[in-house]
This record gives C-alpha cells, sequence and structure tokens, in this order.
C-alpha cells in the first residue's frame, strides 16, 4: 500500500494583506541552514545558529527557524527584504517552525510591543556585521499604584506626578486588587493590566506632549488622575 505523505502548512498574516507561510518539513523547500530563535519569558530576544552562536551574517539562501515563545506578553518578528515578514503573535505561546529565504540586505527581528529593548539585526550577504541595535536612553522611572481600596496614582520618586518631560520611561505598574485594574491613556498609549490581576507589571512607554490620564476601568468615575507632558 502506498503511503500517503501529508504536507501541514499553517498561514499567518502578520501585516494587513502579506501572507507569510509556516512550512512543516514535508512540504519545506530544501533548506541551506536551520536557525533557533527564542524571545521571552523576560525582554529576552535571540537568534543563533546550530552551533548557539549569535547570528550576526548569513550567506544568501533559504533557512529554517525553530522559534521557541516563551511569553504571552512577548513575539518573534522577523522582517527584511525579499517580503520576509514571519514570526509569532503576542499572546502565543510554544514552538512555531517556519521557512524563510533571504537575500542581501539588513534583516531585524524584534518583539513588536517592546521594540526600543527587544531588537536584533543580521546582514545576508556581503559587507561588515551590522552594529547593535541602539536604544533610545531612558528619560525616568515611574510607579503606579492601584488598590487597596479607592487608592490609584503615579509617582516619580516620592512626589506624584504632575508635569513630565516627554521621553521614554519605564512604568511599574503595582496592581494590589483582584477588583481594580490600572490603565494609561494619552497620547499613542492605552495600556493596561486586566481586573483580575494582582501582581506587578512594568511597561515601557513613549511619553508624547499632552495630557495623559490613568484610572480603574470599573470605577473610573471615582478612581481617576491625570498628569501633562511637555517638550
Amino acid at each position: 500500500m502506498r503511503r500517503l505523505v501529508l504536507a501541514c502548512v499553517a498561514v499567518a498574516v502578520l501585516m494587513p494583506g502579506v501572507a507569510v507561510y509556516a512550512v512543516s518539513a514535508a512540504g519545506a523547500p530544501a533548506a541551506d541552514g536551520k536557525l533557533f530563535a527564542a524571545v521571552g519569558p523576560g525582554a529576552e530576544i535571540s537568534l543563533v545558529d546550530a552551533a548557539g552562536a549569535p547570528v550576526r551574517n548569513l550567506a544568501p539562501g533559504t533557512y529554517e527557524i525553530q522559534i521557541d515563545d516563551r511569553s504571552n506578553l512577548h513575539n518573534f518578528h522577523l522582517i527584511g527584504p525579499g517580503s520576509v515578514n514571519t514570526g509569532t503573535e503576542i499572546g502565543f505561546v510554544g514552538i512555531r517552525t517556519v521557512t524563510v529565504t533571504v537575500v542581501d540586505g539588513q534583516y531585524t527581528f524584534v518583539c513588536d510591543d517592546h521594540a526600543y529593548d527587544m531588537i536584533g539585526q543580521f546582514l545576508v550577504g556581503s559587507g561588515s556585521t551590522p552594529p547593535p541595535p541602539t536604544t533610545r536612553p531612558l528619560a525616568g522611572k515611574l510607579v503606579a499604584n492601584v488598590g487597596p481600596g479607592t487608592a490609584i496614582w503615579v509617582k516619580r520618586g516620592t512626589r506624584k506626578v504632575t508635569k513630565l518631560k516627554a521621553g521614554i520611561y519605564t512604568i511599574t505598574v503595582r496592581d494590589r486588587s483582584r477588583v481594580h485594574n490600572f490603565r494609561l491613556l494619552g497620547p499613542g498609549v492605552n495600556k493596561a493590566t486586566t481586573v483580575r490581576f494582582r501582581g506587578t507589571r512594568t511597561w515601557r512607554v513613549q511619553l508624547r506632549p499632552g495630557l495623559y490620564r490613568f484610572r480603574c476601568d470599573p470605577h473610573r468615575a471615582v478612581m481617576k488622575g491625570s498628569f501633562r507632558v511637555v517638550r
């Protein structure tokens, strides 16, 4: 009896109008090499070769990339010349294998939600090793708090925030109640913890000039505040 070999093809669409295919070994074109990507569980993202060395330069060709996505807060997104646009999505956790064909040029892999500090690059073809990606310096560190009771605030050091200079900030959110959440809204920002969550989250956000508001969604009439960001 002849055996039938089934090739399983999973289709992922990461950008409107661009279809990217993750192909099983049975259906993939012959690969020139295998690479290994990882993202999470913290703010780590990497791409290494079979020997475990970070990928800096590759020869043009077709490569199989095994992506180990270890956090539902992050993703691994590879983009570059030749319409390469593939990876995992925020919320996905597990192993995904994709096959890509790369051509001369520079490629970037990044966590879309944390692109300022979870990013890497490599070159394909001739050229020098790309410099490590630069990140913008932090303008400061903030602490946000919600609960217990109806307490909600944002502080820098020991002082409540009323005005900040524009820039990139880390915000450590301390959510101390399962009946509240903390949401920050403003130009380019809409981030929140869930109502049932209790614990700590750290966000890295770019604050632009304008008014920012924070609140507890279920109790927004009484648990709310704001601060202004200036140039």
